[in-house]
């Protein structure tokens, strides 16, 4: 949400698209999630720049082997980045922006066969949560971007927000953010 309240452009298309496809009753449920393409792109890019868990769960090397001209001994824990993974300017143009087109016509996908794009590890491993996640995040976005429009508090512009992330197991901001619900009222109601 705050990296599309920072982005006008971005956070008005999402709310098009998804006013667009659910009509004027606001009826926004799970039937229509595969629909919203776009809105599905911005989670995508979301966890992409802040993934649930900056660091995958640890892994045991089961024999030695070799990682980037790195000899890795038998039995090694091994932490996976996957925070710098989904940053890495080698796989992504302009890594550090908030760029959701960059999923739209584009075969990267959370069970992809690459392993540049993992907010929710890969493989085999891949975490398990994943169906019982997307569905808690696409759905309530959805719903909040039809049902309301956004703004930010006061005099605050978006270049100003802040979302530097504090450090912790899992990726929360250091600051809390605060935005303004519009009630978006369809001419229908």
């Amino acid at each position: 949400m705050a990296e599309m309240v920072k982005n006008p452009g971005i956070i008005n298309r999402a709310q098009d698209e998804v006013r667009e496809i659910c009509g004027e009753k606001g009826n926004v449920d799970e039937s229509r999630i595969h629909e919203l393409k776009y809105l599905q792109a911005v989670v995508k890019e979301a966890l992409r720049l802040h993934p649930p868990a900056p660091l995958l769960l640890p892994r045991e090397c089961s024999e030695q082997c070799e990682i980037y001209g790195y000899e890795i001994p038998a039995k090694t824990r091994i932490f996976v980045n996957g925070w710098a993974i989904n940053r890495d300017p080698r796989h992504w143009t302009e890594p550090e922006k908030f760029i959701p087109e960059r999923f739209l016509d584009s075969e990267i996908d959370f069970r992809g066969k690459t392993f540049s794009y993992i907010p929710f590890g890969g493989g085999r491993r891949i975490c398990p949560g994943i169906s019982f996640a997307l569905p808690n995040i696409e759905l309530p976005l959805a719903q909040l971007l039809y049902h309301f429009d956004w703004k930010l508090p006061g005099e605050l512009k978006q270049e100003q927000l802040d979302l530097t992330e504090a450090f912790g197991l899992v990726a929360r901001l250091k600051q809390d953010l605060l935005f303004i619900p519009i009630l978006n009222r369809p001419s229908a109601l």
